[in-house]
């Protein structure tokens, strides 16, 4: 579909990348990767247009359509929610307001018999047969089922968007483009901004229904799920790997051990070459094969190592001195905005040392709690307890703004550390992006992402024994996500993470508090282990009609030794009708897999044809091959829903059949 060829990009006469070139072929899911500032942004933008390379070719077919998220935009605030979304149809909306005024013109005229009335009607019955083609009748639902995939429910939708924060509006731009369903989206980090359920939705989407997709992203596990290639960025070259994320990290470190290699080998040659050189200089005996060693030199094709850093960097949050055995008690704590309840009968224990996640959609209420528990929000009802000698350490994105922009990041951070760790401030600006001459920049020249960067170093420093952090990671890269994650791991005061990244939080918290629907559920397990459940439970809803045994026995997913009598007291009250009924449900569900698999098969065959057939002359002047068509996409897509379902019951009932 696109085609790059010879790339190259030079900023200040400096490559950042030469002579790149690849395809991206029809229904590729590609992960383009590398460290900051490797150039994936920039790649991105040459690809959608906006940005001219130095020098290569971008062949992009004329009916080739390009969909671009970037990280941020200017965004419009004079519509609802749903008029901005509604902006992906607006070549529905132009192709209406024409067919409209053809039928008004038909209306109006009276010259029956002339050519040009003949021909009015020929171009309005191509042009409906066109409209209807395109899904001009049935865009709404499609729309409102997007946007509420992306998080955003029914009452939302005749609310002004500049109601909404960035992110929110984000969410629009972005439900916007997977609307209009262009042959290539390009996506620059688009769940920075999304809950985990929203980017469960996204993922779907994208490994079942999106054309060719180019991804940006720091989220491992959004990136093993929807892509099957991985493209990386470094010494200003392309390695491409039809692989996923996980499977190229491994391919990665074995390519890099045959550079280093290669490498070794190759300055070995070079120093014994130039040994030579020197020894033999001034000998004349020896002028020819000295003049041979410097020409030999002079043609060796230098051997690049990837980059990566492998010091190995330890952070440690400073905890100071030691705080009561509970720092946060909530007893029946309520808290409303008029007559919108955000939360009620809160009733939760968090003990010294214990790491936990607060998750649910946005708007749940997870930082109203977090503001509860700061103090700065006081109106609420209940009783919140902060334990003896509490010592807060706050990090929010708007955090950022509280910075001073007179000063450089090197004397940001200076001003806050102390002791050993003042000699080691380079190394840590290093691993949050900010080495070299990134350090001596000016805060008021730094981006926001940059900024955010800075705030979270900042804190990293302050000596505290509590720490709330809301989307720490929105901005990093994998490397300083995971330096973050080890700080966090080793740091010996209490942790609350408001956080969508499920890699980031995997092994890191042992208590997950569910907000959603006014209430806070705590489930004493893993962040993954609380996805798996939440799957478990949705299916136990889904199948309540249909199963006639009694309803699966929940999991109880405590890090005691418990955890492993309930399983084993839960699996021993399967009856063997149970067991039955669910292999019969498993079965029954693999033959609906298949059958909607072949019938897709059938009909996208048959579809083609058509497209063939209407692409000629003859076949373009048929209306009831148009109908044919219209008929067979909308079949098409209920086969696709029908697949979907079917697919994800499958998944659901084997990890259930795992679990028991």
């Amino acid at each position: 579909m696109i085609s790059v060829e010879g790339l190259k990009v030079e900023f200040n006469a400096t490559p950042l990348f030469e002579d790149v070139s690849y395809v991206i072929n029809k229904k590729d899911r590609i992960a383009l990767v590398g460290k900051n500032g490797a150039g994936k942004s920039t790649m991105l933008k040459i690809l959608a247009g906006l940005q001219q390379p130095t020098a290569g070719v971008v062949a992009v077919p004329r009916e080739c359509t390009i969909g671009y998220l970037p990280q941020v935009m200017k965004l419009a605030d004079s519509r609802t929610v749903m008029q901005e979304a509604e902006q992906a149809f607006e070549h529905i909306f132009e192709m209406q307001a024409d067919i409209d005024r053809m039928n008004r013109e038909l209306a109006e005229r009276t010259d029956y018999e002339s050519e040009e009335y003949q021909k009015l009607i020929d171009r309005f019955t191509h042009e409906n047969e066109r409209f209807l083609l395109m899904g001009g009748t049935n865009y709404r639902a499609e729309l409102e089922r997007t946007l509420q995939g992306l998080g955003f429910s029914r009452q939302d939708f005749d609310r002004p968007t500049s109601e909404f924060s960035g992110g929110w509006r984000m969410r629009i731009e972005l439900a916007k483009l997977l609307l209009r369903r262009p042959d290539v989206l390009l996506l620059d980090e688009p769940t920075n901004h999304l809950d985990i359920e929203s980017i469960q939705w996204l993922e779907q989407f994208l490994a079942t229904r999106a054309n060719a997709v180019v991804l940006v992203s720091h989220d491992r596990a959004f990136l093993n799920n929807v892509t099957t290639r991985t493209m990386e960025i470094s010494c200003g070259r392309i390695y491409d790997y039809k692989v996923k994320y996980d499977e190229f990290v491994l391919l990665r470190k074995e390519r890099r051990e045959q550079q280093l290699r290669a490498y070794e080998n190759q300055q070995k040659q070079i120093e014994d070459t130039e040994a030579f050189i020197e020894r033999f200089r001034y000998k004349a005996t020896k002028a020819v094969q000295v003049q041979s060693r410097i020409k030999q030199l002079e043609k060796i094709e230098r051997i690049e190592v990837d980059e990566e850093d492998n010091s190995a960097l330890r952070l440690k949050f400073t905890c100071s001195s030691r705080s009561g055995n509970y720092p946060v008690i909530c007893e029946e704590v309520a808290k409303a905005y008029g007559e919108h309840v955000v939360f009620q009968h809160v009733n939760l224990t968090i003990r010294r040392g214990e790491k936990v996640a607060f998750v649910g959609k946005n708007g749940e209420g997870k930082s109203t709690l977090v503001k509860c528990i700061m103090q700065q929000i006081t109106d609420y009802t209940g009783h919140l307890t902060l334990g003896h000698n509490v010592q807060i350490g706050y990090f929010v994105q708007n955090q950022a703004q509280l910075l001073d922009e007179n000063l450089t990041v090197f004397d940001t951070i200076d001003r806050v550390a102390v002791g050993d760790i003042r000699l080691k401030i380079r190394d840590i600006l290093g691993a949050f992006m900010f080495g070299g001459e990134a350090s001596d920049k000016k805060v008021k020249v730094l981006s926001g992402g940059e900024r955010t960067r800075l705030a979270m170093i900042k804190l990293l420093l302050e000596p505290v024994n509590f720490l709330i952090l809301d989307e720490p990671t929105n901005h990093l890269d994998m490397r300083s996500k995971d330096v973050l994650k080890e700080a966090i791991r080793d740091f010996d005061g209490t942790v609350i993470l408001v956080s969508h990244d499920r890699d980031f939080l995997d092994g890191l918290v042992t208590k997950v508090y569910e907000f959603g629907g006014g209430q806070v559920k705590e489930h004493l397990c893993g962040i993954y282990e609380f996805l798996q459940k939440k799957q478990i439970e949705n299916l136990n809803e889904l199948h309540l009609n249909t199963l006639s045994s009694s309803p699966v026995p929940e999991k109880k997913c405590t890090p005691s030794g418990e955890s492993k009598e309930a399983s084993a007291a839960s699996a021993a009250k399967l009856s063997y009708e149970e067991m039955k009924e669910r292999n019969r449900q498993q079965k029954k569900l693999e033959r609906k897999v298949a059958d909607c698999e072949a019938e897709i098969e059938r009909t996208e065959a048959t579809i083609s044809q058509i497209e063939q057939r209407l692409a000629t002359p003859e076949g373009a002047s048929d209306v009831s091959l148009y109908e044919q068509h219209q008929k067979l996409k909308e079949e098409l897509d209920r086969i696709m829903e029908a697949w979907e379902a079917a697919s994800m019951e499958l998944e659901e009932i084997k990890e259930q059949k795992g679990e028991n």
